[in-house]
């Protein structure tokens, strides 16, 4: 099952107010949807994005693929760095442990 992270668009008529849903990639953009981490108002004078940060994180760890639009949110908040950077915090550590296991098997 692919999951996305992606925008639910609620609100009036000509006044848009998302939700940034955790959702299968084969559900409609306004239909099931697994957690809500977030919402985004873009309407306001000074665009109010509010976000579950750890949540987020969370998901991108297991393999949730953000849109591009939730992307750049994302990125404007920092949070694809921190991702980012716990990936290659991850991947260095395993790469000890590699070297390691080879040395105690004397190659």
């Amino acid at each position: 099952m692919a999951v996305k992270i992606r925008l639910k668009r609620m609100g009036a008529k000509k006044r848009p107010f998302y939700r940034i849903v955790v959702a299968d990639s084969r559900s409609p953009r306004d239909g099931r949807f697994i957690e809500t981490v977030g919402t985004y108002n873009p309407i306001v004078e000074k665009t109010e994005i509010k976000l579950n940060e750890s949540a987020i994180l969370d998901w991108l760890n297991k393999g949730a693929i953000p849109t591009d639009t939730v992307r750049s949110i994302l990125s404007k908040n920092g949070i694809m760095e921190k991702f980012s950077k716990m990936k290659n915090n991850s991947v260095k550590k395993t790469k000890k442990v590699s070297k390691t296991n080879e040395k105690k098997e004397g190659k």
